[in-house]
Parts: structure tokens; sequence; C-alpha cells
């Protein structure tokens, strides 16, 4: 088993630049034999942290790092921003959790998305049902929507991952 890289300077190893995918072929080639013979190491983000530019993180394995990008690079799972021949660091994304929201009709459909709209919430659609990225508390969410619950414009199904 490895150990853990720790980093003993105070100033954090600074990271500025996306350097490949793990879906690149070369790339993967490249972390997947740093694995056999060094250490990899993650940086898990959330949904929050994914689409920010410049962060302060921990990686898994202890090692501080400032992360610092360019406006046209944008973090996601996979993307590799250290790789040496003995180390390497990949952005692993947390799952995202989405509260599941069935509207009971056109208008309250466009009511929700108006609102949704509104709270600048992060929305995907799926088979008639609004699904609302939950970026804090789920019962956050749930007293914003009470008003359309109560009035019985809405039915909340679930959360999903």
């Amino acid at each position: 088993m490895a150990e853990k890289p720790v980093s003993t300077n105070a100033e954090p190893l600074r990271l500025d630049t996306i350097l490949g995918l793990l879906s690149e072929p070369a790339m993967a080639d490249h972390i997947h034999d740093v694995g056999h013979h060094g250490v990899v190491e993650y940086i898990d983000l959330g949904g929050d942290d994914i689409r920010r530019h410049r962060l302060r993180v921990t990686t898994d394995q202890g090692t501080d790092c400032a992360i610092s990008l360019p406006r046209n690079q944008h973090l996601q799972n996979g993307a590799v921003l250290l790789a040496e021949k003995n180390r390497a660091i990949v952005v692993r994304m947390l799952a995202r959790e989405w509260l599941r929201v069935e509207p009971k009709d056109a208008a309250a459909a466009l009511e929700l998305g108006y609102f949704a709209g509104n709270m600048h919430w992060p929305v995907r659609f799926e088979s008639g049902l609004l699904l609302v990225e939950l970026q804090g508390p789920q019962r956050r969410y749930l007293d914003r929507l009470d008003f359309m619950v109560t009035a019985g414009q809405i039915r909340i199904l679930e959360a999903a991952a």
C-alpha cells in the first residue's frame, strides 16, 4: 500500500490547467500506469464546486491544492490536473441528488418552471417530471415548494441520485 503524501509546504500545490480527461485513451493509459507505480490522488467535488474556476481543496491523500483555471476550462468528472511519472491528480464528481417533482397539468408545469428559474435552480426534464438538482438540504427545497404542494399543483415524488 502506498504511503499517503503529506504536503509539508505552507504553500498549496497550484493546479492551473486541465491536462486531459480520463476518457481520452492516452491519458487513461498514463493514469493507469501511474496507479501501478505511483500514486493517483482524487479530488472529490460536488455540483457547486465543479462549476468553479478557483477553489482550495484537499485530495483524498491529504495534498493541499489551489485550483485556478482559465475561464475557457471547466472542471468535470475525470479531469486530470496533474500527470507526472509517479503521481497524478484527478477530479471525481460526487453523485448529484435530484428532487423529482410532478406537475398536475400544463399550467402547473409552467408555474413550476417559472418558479425554479427565478430560484436559479439547476433542473432537467424526465418523462413529464421536473428534476431539481439539490445543492443543499432537501428540506430547504421542500419548504420553498410547499405553496404549490398545498395548492395541489405539484406532487413531490422522491429524491434520486
